[in-house]
């Protein structure tokens, strides 16, 4: 009996996926935990290799029907469904009320931040890019604006951030990456719109060039639409783009009622609404018992999936209703709570095949021909590196710097600042703003200006390849960090409150990082990054005050060392405020007054918080 072969791209894609994710996870504690190079980065350097690049065995465009012009809908909505399921963890994986308690932080990482980023990045794009107008270089710096939610996760959660990154943040880094991939739309749609309501000299008689070349006549219309502020893959009309004319004030108040007032708020309405709605769902099924752990646990992936779907039937920002209705849904404290009396492993598991996958399909599709185009583009390998050494320096660093300082409860002094401003990586998040935007602008051959030509030509192998520069910058940097660090003798980040006990599961698991191996099967974990707690119910107050003064005096204690008074040091090693991580003050009472403790003898002497709230 003859044997046949059946070489499908479905077999060949599913089989060299599995052999990939079981490869990464023979080593993979050896890659994350020891070599600190995560997933991306190995993901990303796997799909080059599999893909045109290399061998060649996989090619998106060859899969399905093998439809010409598929990949950009192939990639539209696997980087949708890879964000939105993450960012919905990011958000139910914060402390409760996270948001609603850090709104000062909150607003200045989103508004102030991220506007001095667009503007910075656009700024490098004017300078290494050849041949860009000041809107179309305004328009390439918001893709590129955000930070990219799966990588920063990665950094503000991984074992580096574990032993050398305090929790605080930690935190911040999460919540600003979680939100602000949603939050770069206003930039986009603010360059979009000037492009379209431009009027000038110049682009009046290039339109009447194009209008006579095509034959179209005087009496065209335009319609505007908000069809082509959300289209999606396959549904914008070619009549929505273009050029409308108009000027300023139409570009600004078409941005702020269609952009702001309907694809802001209202996906920042409906995640809440969603998130409250499962909320409530699933406390409800869960006190009755009708809700068994897999389907519990599984919660964060089905509400990602639905806000994915959902938003883009109603054609709102998908991604920022994902983070909201993550941050709802664990809005009590207890959604979070019940993932870790369960020992969660199942979103885990999820997270990691996203990033396995998402990354590697990224390597696959990389456009490496367009990175020198001296003749077309005008693009070089050496123009590019400088571009990207650009935007990772002046980026995000110098916004950082310029407002840290506002947020003392998060980044403490320069060298947090420094991390936070070095550790803004640009990843999946870029490559769905930029082939969403594919759908703002026409096609090149209908293209009405060399404005528009030259910026449909470039967007794309710019902001690849600055996808490409930081997963390989960034992801090596954590490395040499580490190995500095090491270098240096820094100290792993040891909790204020105490470390977290963790009860192991399996003898055959590893020792997480920043752990110490206790009695009765369990670990004592430093610097855990995720809280259980309630924070509405948490004395915040007395929080912060005992964090500022516990610098202070820190800070005292090392300068009466630095000057040589050992004996006076030791004599004031007591603290004489209270311990707020002390249960008598960190609960709030039935009256809502805070109750009192007796003074803490010292730093040690602070009781340890009852296992079932931190496990």
């Amino acid at each position: 009996m003859a044997i046949h072969l059946d070489v499908s791209q479905l077999n060949t894609v599913i089989g060299i996926f599995g052999f990939f994710i079981a490869a990464f996870g023979l080593i993979s504690i050896k890659l994350k935990n020891h070599w600190y190079l995560g997933e991306a980065l190995p993901a990303f350097v796997f799909g080059a290799i599999m893909g045109p690049l290399a061998i060649n065995w996989l090619d998106s465009r060859k899969w399905g029907s093998a439809i010409i012009g598929q990949v950009p809908d192939i990639t539209l909505g696997m980087t949708r469904v890879v964000i939105g399921i993450q960012l919905v963890m990011a958000g139910y994986q914060l402390p409760a009320q996270y948001t609603w308690y850090r709104w000062k932080e909150m607003i200045i990482v989103l508004i102030v931040v991220m506007t001095l980023m667009w503007l910075s990045t656009a700024a490098c794009m004017m300078a290494m890019v050849p041949n860009i107008t000041l809107l179309s270089g305004l328009a390439i710096g918001s893709l590129v604006t955000s930070t990219d939610p799966v990588l920063s996760q990665a950094v503000a959660k991984g074992p580096f951030a574990d032993k050398f990154v305090r929790r605080n943040l930690r935190e911040i880094i999460s919540a600003e990456a979680g939100a602000n991939d949603g939050f770069g739309f206003p930039f986009l749609m603010l360059a979009t719109y000037l492009i379209r309501h431009a009027e000038s000299p110049q682009l009046d008689a290039e339109l009447a060039e194009y209008e006579s070349n095509k034959a179209l006549g005087t009496g065209q219309s335009f319609v505007r639409g908000l069809s082509s502020l959300v289209a999606r893959a396959g549904d914008s009309d070619a009549s929505d783009l273009g050029r409308h004319g108009g000027g300023i004030g139409v570009a600004l108040k078409n941005w702020t009622l269609e952009t702001w007032l309907y694809f802001v708020l209202m996906s920042i309405a409906y995640g809440a609404v969603v998130g409250a709605i499962m909320l409530f769902a699933t406390r409800f099924a869960s006190k009755r018992k009708w809700i068994d752990v897999e389907s519990y646990l599984l919660v964060p992936t089905a509400i990602g999936l639905f806000a994915i779907g959902t938003c883009g039937l109603i054609v709102t920002d998908d991604l920022l209703a994902c983070f909201v209705a993550g941050s709802i849904l664990n809005w009590d404290g207890e959604f979070l709570r019940e993932c870790e009396r369960k020992h969660d492993e199942v979103n885990g598991a999820i997270d990691v095949i996203l990033n396995l996958g998402g990354f590697a399909y990224i390597g696959m599709i990389i456009p490496w021909r367009d990175f020198q185009d001296p003749d077309g583009t005008g693009l070089t390998v050496p123009r590019l590196i400088g571009l990207g050494v650009m935007v990772m320096l002046f980026r995000r660093l110098p916004a950082i710097f310029a407002t840290y300082r506002l947020m003392p409860s998060c980044i403490r002094d320069w060298k947090e600042a420094l991390f936070m401003g070095y550790f803004g990586p640009i990843g999946i998040g870029a490559v769905f703003y930029v082939e969403h935007a594919k759908h703002l602008f026409p096609d090149l051959e209908d293209a009405q200006t060399e404005e528009e030509r030259t910026l449909i030509r470039v967007m794309v192998p710019v902001v690849y390849w600055l996808v490409l520069f930081s997963i390989v910058f960034h992801g090596l940097s954590i490395p040499a960090l580490n190995a500095f660090y090491v270098f240096r003798g820094v100290e792993p980040v040891q909790d204020e409150d105490g470390p977290v006990e963790v009860k192991v599961l399996s003898e055959n698991n590893p020792l997480p990082n920043n752990a110490i191996a206790s009695r009765h099967g369990s670990v004592l974990v430093n610097n855990r990054f995720s809280r259980a707690y309630n924070t509405a119910e948490l004395n915040m107050n007395a929080v912060e005050d005992y964090r500022r003064r516990t610098q202070v005096w820190e800070s005292a204690q090392l300068k009466l060392e630095g000057a040589g008074d050992v004996g006076v040091a030791r004599r004031k090693t007591v603290l004489q405020w209270p311990n707020p991580f002390d249960q008598s003050v960190i609960r709030r009472g039935e009256t809502g007054q805070d109750e009192e403790t007796p003074t803490s003898a010292g730093r040690g002497s602070r009781s340890k918080p009852e296992k079932s709230e931190w496990v």
